[in-house]
């Protein structure tokens, strides 16, 4: 079945993908050495408000071995050092329709081929995209490219469908060749494509620590809640849907030692996601480049995070 993908839903695919594709911009001019990720994080989230869209989830800033899924915590100290290699992974939306983008900024010349491997593998991946073509096609390409680089790339990362208010609608998008993966391209559709590629063991684990949430949409459980967390609740999800959030952008609301005992209450009672900190398993250099494109219904494959 096509969806059908009207005019103006693409118009805000197209508003969102130029937003992030500024502030992405942005981001690689204003990053170096001895910045703290709150202030980093704060420069982008803000970005994207000033530009008229929204963060559809916490920036990400991942540091050398972390690939994903790390926001600053309330007061973060931590800071970029010389020689790093930092992923900024941005999420911009406009009225629930999302672009996705990520970029690496390498401070060492030893990163570079790593860095440039992933940025091939993105582009290649890219224009190859067509209407029909099987999601382990792409994940041929990436793999290939980053392979002919001496590096693998992460197994067990992928990209990912895109729908309204919900990053990761269902299908993935391999980075190596995956022919368990029987998913294509189709109209109507958005689509993040997102390589990762290491130096290490090519697969991340979870860790302990937890710096990203979302909340689960359960009618029958959210009636149960406690007081204090049926607020919480309900005011994140009168901004943010099902749409990640983090603790330190409802410091200024809620305590943040309310915010933690609310959040292992919505734990227990199955109304919230956690996104544990993702780190290469054999603490190797991670890299990441993604775009985000929509397959409107005569086929055209437009890049929404590559049109400023």
């Amino acid at each position: 079945m096509v969806k059908d993908l009207e005019n103006a839903e693409l118009e805000l695919y197209i508003r969102a993908g130029k937003i992030a594709c500024t502030v992405r911009k942005d981001a690689e001019k204003y990053v170096r050495p001895g910045l703290k990720l709150i202030d980093i994080a704060n420069f982008i989230e803000q970005r994207i408000m000033e530009l008229g869209g929204q963060p559809a989830f916490p920036v990400n800033i991942s540091i050398d071995s972390i690939a994903a899924h790390y926001t600053p915590i309330p007061n973060d100290a931590t800071s970029i050092n010389y020689g790093s290699a930092v992923k900024i992974d941005i999420g911009v939306h406009i009225d629930g329709y999302i672009a996705d983008t990520a970029t690496t900024i390498s401070l060492s010349d030893m990163h570079r081929p790593l860095v440039e491997a992933t940025q091939q593998a993105l582009e290649k991946a890219l224009a190859a995209v067509a209407i029909g073509k099987r999601f382990s096609d792409i994940g041929v390409i990436i793999e290939k490219t980053i392979k002919n680089y001496g590096f693998k790339p992460i197994y067990n990362l992928s990209g990912h469908r895109i729908d309204r208010y919900d990053i990761h609608a269902g299908e993935t998008i391999p980075n190596f060749n995956d022919q368990l993966n029987l998913g294509k391209f189709r109209p109507g559709n958005t689509y993040a494509i997102e390589p990762f590629a290491t130096n290490g063991a090519g697969f991340v684990e979870d860790k302990k620590s937890v710096t990203i949430y979302a909340l689960v949409y359960n009618p029958k459980k959210i009636s149960k809640l406690s007081n204090e967390s049926h607020k919480f609740y309900s005011y994140i999800y009168s901004l943010r849907r099902t749409l990640p959030f983090a603790i330190r952008w409802y410091t200024d609301i809620f305590s943040e030692t309310l915010i933690e005992k609310i959040l292992q209450e919505l734990a227990l009672k199955g109304l919230l996601t956690r996104y544990p900190v993702l780190v290469e398993r054999n603490y190797g250099i991670v890299t990441q480049f993604e775009h985000t494109l929509v397959i409107d219904k005569q086929g055209n494959v437009i890049v929404t995070t590559d049109q400023c």
